[in-house]
């Protein structure tokens, strides 16, 4: 059975500025700013959370079917998910737009300046789930604000399982219908700035938030991650990576493990390690889609990792 990744498809710019912002920032004209950088080096990478996702759990050996919106722009993006076997049959395009993209620039301190254009993402309402086939299980990831709420009625009115993944679209809703979206959905995933401010929007603790549904995922970054489920909450521990590349993704890969885990019957200690683990994969390389795994080397990372065997 597939499993229907509803979010969104993006394009991301990402430049480097090779001095530190505060460098060209008068303090007393922060009012009247006017500057420019030149960034000689940039690169673009496929992104999008819906993308991500699909992406990893595809080398997993899932079944993920992307449905999400794009530009006139989208060919670089459809083709190269045709070329790896995804599907586009549920990706929309929208006339006289183009895909979601963010225009990233970061100095030598880290620090970034972003533009975000949501373009084709605002469409992403003219999607319905029931237009897809033989779907058991969902995500409804960062997406149009109409778009998320309508999926997840969807999703819900039809019978069908589904992860609620908030994302960076949190702010977008206030604690009436984050509580609303809980009460649809079976499984929450998300990092602990947002379930931070899950907590204050909604009034109520991460516990209480749980007690409404089957998991509660809160990723920790360095500290790993914690489960809510039955009552109790898993301590998931952090796997190293080989070398700290890029962090851009690796929610997204950690969200890839715990879809194929609850589409294959794992048990919730199996598939936070396994979620984990594809974090840890991902850091290692640039970008959101660009590591490279399959099934044998999964196996024996997990083995390394944890001193057993997967069991899939």
């Amino acid at each position: 059975m597939n499993t229907l990744i509803c979010g969104s498809i993006a394009y991301d710019s990402i430049m480097l500025f090779e001095d530190r912002f505060k460098n060209h920032i008068i303090p007393d004209q922060i009012h009247n700013l006017n500057l420019a950088f030149l960034v000689p080096h940039m690169r673009r990478e496929l992104g999008g959370c819906a993308g991500n996702i699909a992406y990893t759990l595809h080398h997993l050996g899932g079944k993920p079917v992307v449905m999400a919106t794009v530009g006139d722009d989208h060919k670089p993006y459809t083709d190269r998910m045709m070329q790896i076997g995804l599907s586009t049959d549920h990706v929309t395009v929208v006339p006289d737009a183009f895909t979601a993209q963010a225009f990233i620039t970061t100095d030598l301190d880290d620090n970034q300046i972003t533009a975000f254009h949501p373009g084709a993402m605002s469409f992403s309402h003219q999607n319905h789930i029931a237009d897809a086939a033989q779907v058991s299980l969902g995500i409804v990831a960062p997406d149009g604000r109409e778009g998320m709420i309508q999926h997840a009625r969807e999703f819900h009115e039809a019978g069908i399982p589904f992860v609620f993944d908030p994302g960076q679209g949190l702010p977008m809703f206030n604690g009436e219908e984050l509580l609303n979206f809980v009460s649809m959905a079976d499984y929450a995933a998300m990092n602990d700035y947002e379930a931070k401010m899950l907590e204050e929007k909604t009034g109520q603790t991460l516990s209480q938030i749980a007690g409404n549904l089957k998991a509660l995922v809160v990723t920790r970054g360095g500290d790993g991650s914690a489960i809510y489920v039955e009552g109790k909450i898993l301590d998931i521990p952090l796997v190293a990576a080989a070398e700290v590349v890029d962090p851009t993704g690796c929610g997204d890969s950690y969200r890839s493990g715990l879809l194929y885990g609850i589409q294959n019957g794992l048990d919730w200690e199996t598939t936070g390690r396994l979620a984990s683990l594809l974090g840890a994969i991902k850091i290692e390389s640039r970008g959101p889609q660009n590591h490279q795994f399959d099934r044998a080397y999964i196996e024996a990372k997990f083995k390394e990792s944890f001193g057993r065997a997967l069991g899939w």
